[in-house]
């Protein structure tokens, strides 16, 4: 591990020291004696005293937002301060990990107050207890804090009897249910002092490996649709799997391999920069933090799966933290007997994912995630969003047509519409409604089906991707949005093709969503894109729209709420949309984006 590593995370303890931690996009000053139940947003709290199952958390126009509570009380911060107490074995880190265990304590008894209300809180919460317990170890207050202390023993234990007996079934039984059962395994393995920690532990290891294999396809991705979420399943599966090794009670060799197939993943679709694809919802949910907060998770990932894998030779070079450094002393080196990919995937048939890219290792990435998966999982498909055949194109790691991204759950419900919605991605919208019905904002009662047409990436040159779905075949003169996309490394052009078929006049608005670094200057259908690249100096594209189309820049528009951008959970900023408008009847509809793979200046050796 670096000196740089080791730095930051004791950084990030000095910052909690002094009482400030950032929870979704809030920076918090009040954590030298924390509210457990406090709403940093709309600065009201929880009722403390009320019984967990009679508080309406999700009651409309409340003004408060129980993820910035609920964040909190997963205990990541302790975990961070456990670390640097046994990087540096100062007391101070430990003394306040201490301090804040017997306060939430104090404040949270057992059902009562709103962090009892969800299992997948209950999950991570113990998980972050488990190595809080682990990293103090060494520490002479910690057995009087943990095993010695009856408060302790009586939380961990109800803790694992909720989740034993409110386990997340039918639509929820998705990120939520593997949470907790990764939770109460981890407990039940490193705190077995109960007479029910054999069950426990038996049930929550066959729970685990049923839902992970549920919630994956065959491929490796999982199946919410929502990238954030294959990065927590897959950190809540590795972190479980190697509690249960430790243990002497390691999983089935199925499960390791589909835990390596989606460290795989990652490392298949990542950008030069190491970041993901943005689609679906996603909430920062982390399994465990033992490094900078501030650290990309996605490097930790990989670091984590090739430490234990091993990393394929096409994978993108990470350094160890902490975090891969302790699972792998927990796990060792695991070899794979499955068959693992020799070349780098860009196609996912299963999820309907595909990534056109510029050859890796060449010089300015033109990186480009197209949608044609299904909508969704099980029956509410809750963290997916209307976004059939959006793409997200990013050079060199910058965003320029941009996923929007989440901001928000329960709060701010116009905000939530947008960024789920049709319009609040690169695609097109027919007759002024989204290509999915929903319900609320976690169902959707209507689905359109995506389909990939023809796709062509293994012969060098030019690259292509098709597909349509039939979203708006439920409209009274019924219509199919078919798109193709061709990446063309040579011409240094992204081409999107749009067609629609339809036996009647449709109202259509196309939507392309730049990235916030990104500036514009529109004049009729043609748009000069410019942004800073990572020398300084500027990045220019340009960007030919649809001459049939009207076009338009928003720029954080509230009334109605169009271009926005959001880089995390809670965070949001102004960013430019450019809409397209027309009636129109069946057509082909033509943009272009060409953007040179060098800086505008850049001399060529």
């Amino acid at each position: 591990m670096s000196p740089a590593v080791r730095g930051a995370l004791v950084d990030a303890a000095e910052r909690l020291l002094d009482g400030k931690w950032e929870v979704l996009g809030v920076v918090r000053d009040d954590l030298l004696d924390p509210d457990w139940a406090l709403d940093p947003i709309s600065g009201r709290a929880y009722p403390g005293d009320q019984r967990s199952f009679s508080i309406d958390y999700r009651a409309p126009g409340d003004g408060r937002n129980v993820k910035q509570v609920w964040e909190l009380s997963r205990h990541h911060h302790l975990t961070v301060l456990a670390a640097a107490w046994w990087l540096t074995g100062d007391d101070r880190y430990a003394t306040r990990a201490a301090d804040h265990l017997r306060s939430w304590w104090r404040a949270s008894p057992v059902l009562t107050g709103v962090n009892w209300n969800s299992g997948i809180e209950l999950g991570i919460r113990l998980i972050s207890w488990v190595w809080t317990r682990r990293l103090l170890d060494g520490w002479p207050g910690a057995p009087a804090l943990f095993e010695e202390n009856a408060v302790a023993v009586h939380q961990v234990y109800w803790h694992q009897r909720w989740l034993a007996a409110f386990r997340s079934r039918g639509s929820s039984a998705n990120n939520h249910v593997i949470a907790e059962a990764a939770g109460q395994l981890v407990a039940s393995c490193a705190f077995g002092w109960f007479a029910e920690s054999r069950t426990w532990r038996a049930d929550a290891a066959t729970l685990l490996e049923a839902e992970l294999a549920h919630n994956t396809f065959p491929s490796g991705l999982d199946r919410e649709q929502a990238f954030e979420y294959h990065g927590l399943v897959a950190e809540l599966g590795l972190v479980a799997a190697a509690e249960a090794e430790t243990a002497g009670a390691g999983l089935s060799e199925e499960t390791w391999q589909l835990l390596c197939r989606m460290t795989d993943v990652v490392a298949g679709v990542v950008d030069c920069t190491g970041r993901p694809p943005r689609y679906g919802d996603g909430d920062d949910g982390r399994a465990l933090v033992v490094d900078d907060p501030a650290s990309s998770r996605w490097t930790s990932l990989l670091a984590t799966g090739g430490a234990i894998f091993g990393p394929l030779p096409w994978w993108p070079s990470t350094a160890p933290d902490l975090q891969s450094l302790m699972l792998s002393a927990l796990v060792g080196r695991r070899v794979d007997g499955g068959l693992r990919p020799s070349d780098r995937p860009s196609h996912f048939a299963d999820a309907g994912l595909t990534i056109l890219r510029t050859p890796q290792g060449e010089e300015g990435e033109l990186w480009c995630r197209c949608d044609g998966g299904p909508h969704g999982f099980l029956s509410i498909a809750a963290h997916a969003h209307a976004d059939a055949l959006s793409v997200e194109v990013r050079a060199d790691g910058v965003d320029v047509l941009a996923d929007p991204g989440t901001y928000c759950y329960h709060s701010e419900p116009e905000f939530r519409r947008f960024f789920r919605s049709t319009l609040g991605h690169n695609t097109m919208e027919v007759g002024g409604l989204d290509q999915s019905v929903a319900g609320g904002p976690f169902l959707w009662i209507r689905r359109a089906e995506s389909r990939v047409l023809e796709t062509d990436l293994g012969t060098p040159g030019t690259l292509l991707w098709s597909a349509c779905h039939d979203g708006y075949r439920r409209l009274q003169v019924a219509a199919t949005h078919h798109r193709v996309v061709v990446l063309d490394p040579v011409a240094e052009e992204l081409r999107i093709i749009d067609r629609l078929e339809t036996a009647g006049a449709q109202n259509i608005r196309l939507a392309f969503h730049l990235g916030p670094a990104v500036t514009v200057e529109l004049d009729g259908h043609r748009a000069l894109l410019s942004w800073p690249a990572h020398d300084g100096r500027r990045r220019e594209a340009t960007l030919i729209l649809p001459a049939l189309l009207h076009w338009r820049a928003y720029r954080g528009s509230t009334d109605p709420v169009l271009g926005w951008y959001s880089s995390g959970f809670g965070r949001r900023e102004p960013a430019t949309m450019l809409m397209g408008t027309a009636d129109v009847g069946s057509c082909e509809l033509s943009t272009r984006l060409h953007v040179p793979r060098r800086p505008a200046g850049t001399q060529l050796a």
